[in-house]
């Protein structure tokens, strides 16, 4: 299983510049919104995408969707984990938990 984030531990990281984030809705909802810096990486772009968009495999990458309910970003940390990305952590409660903090976010 993969490792949790707290939203405000993944702000922190955000701010330091130390966490690659991934959107794992991808599509219309990250040009919608996301995470500030977020790329996108939906589950069944991961094994195609993650070489390119992810090349550092020892870099802290952090996944999300919607929140709790939301089974994407399980499905890219599990998947990335797999092809050897060694320090992926999930932020479970997603950008529900985000937005409603009042934290900004981004749009394509």
């Amino acid at each position: 299983m993969t490792a949790l984030i707290s939203r405000e531990e993944l702000q922190a990281a955000i701010d330091a510049g130390s966490a690659t984030v991934v959107d794992a809705l991808g599509g219309d909802y990250y040009a919608k919104q996301h995470l500030p810096g977020a790329v996108a990486l939906a589950p069944g772009e991961v094994d195609a995408r993650a070489a390119t968009v992810l090349p550092d495999k020892d870099a802290l990458i952090v996944t999300y969707c919607t929140g709790p309910s939301c089974p994407n970003s399980g499905q890219v940390a599990d998947r990335l984990t797999a092809l050897g990305y060694a320090n992926v952590r999930k932020y479970r409660e997603g950008i529900e938990d985000w937005t409603g903090a009042g934290l900004p976010t981004e749009s394509a």
